[in-house]
């Protein structure tokens, strides 16, 4: 059996909410939540127990009704718990964190916009090959100073809502965490150190002097690379990929999303949400705490 849990995270959910959700999925029974900010939000959270059906029909019908509603929704096998995985492993660039540092960086030498239009295009799968495309990208950061990476970590890098919540509960829960990015370890490093990640897979920046020398040091941290690191990690762990739960939100995400049990897209390319085993479009990170048992 399976259950559906919705959540919307600017107002209560209506009970007209409840009464459509409930007459799509057909549950046996209704338990309602509050699932941030205390009870004077209201009821925002619920879970539909035991729904009729999992089928593409019903998903197809849950999601229109959502979409159009502003609910977050996940079907989720009954009796799941958060402790049943082992490994959470999370993309950086705009899934822990709010940024694409490649393209931040860029804004330091004026090229933004030339780098987030190719960085846009590799995130929805337009570009084939990843590696080369971020090559090219770092490419024009030739020359921007190191001192220009760290006023980016200080001053305009922030974790996404509801990471520290999430990644407190995984390891209370037993599991592993892991960042895996196509970011660079000039931001891993410090991420890893504040937040306790127990491994990390980052592409290294190459460096001349006190500046960027346009270059990435060595392999490329690509879908394939990422999807490598996680079934990696999972192995020296003694897990089965079925126990590894995944987050991301790019293209280049979805290899290691398709190798794993279960994978969250976390306000992520439609490329990305479509193959993912339940997305979050609306909420924060820690949202997916909700749909375990």
């Amino acid at each position: 059996m399976h259950h559906l849990v919705i959540q919307r995270h600017t107002t209560p959910l209506s009970q007209e909410n409840l009464d459509q959700l409930c007459h799509i999925a057909a549950p046996i029974s209704l338990e309602k939540f509050a699932d941030d900010n205390g009870s004077n939000r209201g009821h925002n959270g619920a879970r539909l127990r035991d729904i009729r059906s999992t089928g593409a029909a019903t998903r197809h019908a849950i999601d229109a009704y959502c979409r159009t509603h502003h609910i977050d929704w996940a079907i989720i096998p009954a009796g799941l718990h958060l402790g049943d995985f082992k490994l959470l492993a999370m993309d950086m660039d705009s899934t822990l964190i709010n940024i694409e540092t490649v393209d931040e960086i860029g804004a330091a030498v004026g090229k933004k916009d030339e780098i987030a239009a190719i960085t846009a295009a590799a995130m929805r799968g337009e570009i084939a090959d990843y590696a080369t495309s971020l090559r090219q990208r770092v490419a024009l950061l030739a020359g921007v100073p190191l001192t220009a990476l760290d006023r980016l970590y200080t001053d305009v890098l922030r974790l996404n809502p509801g990471a520290e919540t999430l990644l407190s509960a995984a390891k209370a829960a037993g599991l592993k965490t892991q960042l895996v990015t196509g970011g660079f370890t000039h931001f891993t490093d410090r991420l890893k150190q504040r937040l306790g990640f127990d491994r990390v897979a980052a592409n290294v920046l190459g460096v001349q002097g006190d500046a960027l020398d346009g270059t990435v040091v060595g392999e490329v941290i690509d879908g394939e690379a990422k999807k490598r690191a996680v079934l990696g990690f999972c192995d020296d762990l003694g897990c089965d990929p079925g126990q590894v739960l995944v987050i991301g939100d790019g293209a280049n995400d979805l290899p290691m999303m398709h190798a794993v049990g279960f994978s969250v897209a976390y306000h992520a390319k439609p490329k990305v949400r479509e193959a993912a085993t339940a997305a979050i479009d609306h909420g924060g990170l820690d949202s997916l705490l909700h749909w375990f048992e």
